[in-house]
């Protein structure tokens, strides 16, 4: 009765969140085995959760970083770097992504936020609107791979997972992705003919390169200190202030928004900080940025992000609670182990369940945000994948890379419309001009889901 009350609903329009809810009360009314104040009780536990607390601080830090001109400096950084290759602005597509990722931590921030910039900048230069439209839609599910993630830290308080470990184990599938994605581009380029388009400077890409070099040693020199005797705080904060020295002398682009991801998973990693508490060290980095050194950010555009971090995660907050109950009670009926018995009757190979199961996830993304499917899922399908000896860290990052790709498709797909809207495209048209970039998208799927050491070996080798 239960899944069929929900179904019902969601066949009648009804949002996610309140479907799952009211699905859950209206099975406990008819059956009459609880009071109906379990759902709102079980609703407020469901959130009550000291790792959630990073969600509203994740999302706030990308809003800051979004609003604050940091887009802009992270697209003229990637146009020094790769912008003289053939199909120049679709390297910088992808390129600015993995940028971008490790600040917003959502595909829809990304879309939104650098998508913008760079369509309008490839339509200038001469490109298909579909074939920009395309790029910055595939090269937007990689928000939520490299780290920080939302969706991450969802999976990782419904699985009771090391939220560190699984954005460890985005890190190096993210650069997979956006390795293959820049492949493709570089076919479109050879197959249409397109060169760069800007001219190759030694100066502007040695500048861009003495960047990169400052954001990989700055971390080494750090670890190297603290691991020769150095106190680990007074030793980043002195570390912290020679950046910024650095950033005022040399004029850098884009050394210190690159520097929020460093800076999370190396604190997290040594122990500074808990996910949590990294979180708001992102806001406060994101602030510092915006507010006082780069001033961008004015006061009244920072109420402005707060009050829009608080609609989102209010959004969030209210689906995750939604889906605590609906959860719970598929776990109550029965519902959860009936299945588990089910795709174990049919298969007990790890290979045959994660085919099934992207299958599944594949389908589900079409139709759910990707919060909603999460804890929906998470219920039904890692209990299996625990018995099957699958890692749920691994699990986890195949689980999320499904619903990125879901946020593709019609009839639900965010990016699809946040991208129709930017492009001023049909519907239609944005959909054909994604589906070539399906092809690495699942590519790195298959791959992903059938060699864990990719995702695993990162945290395996820090511990976690």
């Amino acid at each position: 009765m239960l899944k069929i009350v929900f179904l019902f609903l969601m066949a009648g329009g009804i949002p996610v969140a309140i479907a799952m809810a009211g699905a859950s009360l209206i099975y406990i009314l008819a059956s009459g085995t609880m009071p109906p104040f379990a759902v709102v009780h079980r609703m407020i536990g469901g959130i009550d959760s000291f790792p959630l607390l990073a969600v509203p601080f994740f999302i706030l830090a990308g809003n800051l970083m979004n609003n604050a001109g940091i887009t802009n400096r992270i697209y003229n950084f990637a146009l020094a770097l790769v912008g003289w290759l053939k199909g120049g602005l679709g390297h910088v597509n992808v390129v600015g992504s993995v940028i971008f990722a490790g600040m917003s931590g959502t595909a829809i921030a990304d879309a939104a936020g650098l998508g913008t910039i760079e369509i309008k900048a490839m339509k200038d230069h001469g490109y298909d609107t579909e074939f920009a439209v395309g790029v910055t839609a595939a090269s937007a599910t990689l928000g939520p791979i490299i780290p920080p993630s939302l969706p991450f830290v969802i999976y990782a308080m419904m699985a009771n997972v090391s939220v560190g470990a699984l954005f460890l184990a985005g890190i190096l599938p993210g650069v997979l992705l956006a390795i293959l994605m820049m492949i493709t581009v570089a076919y479109f380029a050879h197959k249409n003919g397109w060169g760069g388009d800007i001219r190759f400077s030694s100066s502007r890409f040695g500048k861009a390169m003495i960047e990169m070099a400052v954001v990989a040693g700055w971390p080494l020199a750090v670890y190297g200190l603290v691991q020769a005797g150095a106190q680990p705080q007074l030793t980043v904060a002195v570390a912290l202030v020679v950046l910024f020295a650095a950033d005022r002398f040399f004029r850098f682009q884009a050394v210190l928004p690159i520097m929020t991801p460093v800076l999370l998973i190396g604190g997290m990693t040594t122990g500074i900080f808990t996910p949590t508490e990294g979180a708001i060290a992102a806001c406060v980095w994101a602030m510092v940025l915006g507010l006082a050194w780069y001033r961008t950010l004015s006061w009244k555009m920072f109420v402005k992000v707060c009050l829009d971090t608080v609609e989102t995660t209010a959004t969030v907050m209210f689906i995750v609670a939604a889906a605590s109950i609906f959860g719970w009670m598929l776990t109550a009926t029965g519902v959860t182990s009936q299945i588990a018995e089910w795709v174990l009757g049919v298969t007990k190979e790890p290979w045959l369940f994660l085919l099934m199961a992207n299958l599944l996830m594949l389908f589900v993304g079409c139709f759910l945000e990707p919060t909603a499917a999460i804890t929906i899922l998470v219920p039904i399908l890692l209990p299996i994948a625990r018995q099957l000896g699958i890692d749920p860290v691994h699990f986890g990052l195949v689980m999320v890379l499904n619903l990125m790709i879901g946020l593709l498709h019609p009839p639900m797909g965010m990016v699809l419309f946040v991208l129709a809207r930017v492009a001023k495209l049909s519907v239609e048209r944005t959909t054909m001009a994604i589906l070539p970039w399906l092809l690495p998208l699942l590519g790195s799927l298959i791959l992903l889901t059938y060699v864990p050491a990719i995702s695993l070996w990162l945290p395996r080798a820090m511990g976690l």
